[in-house]
């Protein structure tokens, strides 16, 4: 038996997963109480009831994906002073970027958001990051060659 994927969330990201699966709940229970089209409309298929199959379909997709990661999920938590120097998850970082300083926060792949700052621990510049501390330097060559020379490491 193959172990299970582990999914990173944080606090935050895993209430956003409960609150889509409850809604999603709610969604697929008032779709099936209600009056489902009919399979037939006169001698040809209902479109309005392949519509209808549809969307239970994407929901219980959904759902059963939810699911897996509700019982999958491993919470990102604070490390122990003793790690807090080095790059984790749940770590915000600020960089040195051609020139440029950026500003990020590595966290698990659901959750990852580059345009809110938000980036994956599997991405090649997160997982290049992960165990460094401040004042090294990384090179990613994905496609251009770029230097990242880590300015601060704080965790909330």
């Amino acid at each position: 038996m193959s172990e299970q994927k582990k999914y990173f969330l944080t606090k935050e990201g895993l209430k956003e997963l409960e609150k889509e699966y409850q809604v999603l709940k709610e969604l697929r229970n008032a779709k099936t109480r209600g009056e489902a089209p009919n399979l037939l409309e006169s001698e040809d298929l209902n479109p309005e009831y392949l519509s209808f199959q549809e969307d239970l379909e994407f929901l219980e997709t959904r759902l059963t994906e939810l699911e897996n990661i509700l019982e999958n999920f491993a919470l990102i938590k604070k490390p122990s002073k003793a790690e807090a120097n080095k790059i984790g998850l749940g770590a915000m970082i600020t960089v040195k970027v051609n020139g440029d300083k950026d500003e990020f926060t590595l966290v698990g792949t659901l959750e990852a958001n580059p345009a809110l700052g938000k980036i994956s621990d599997e991405s090649p510049v997160g997982s290049a990051l992960l165990g460094h501390k401040v004042g090294d330097e990384i090179t990613i060559s994905s496609p251009v060659k770029t230097i990242y020379k880590i300015k601060k490491i704080r965790y909330d």
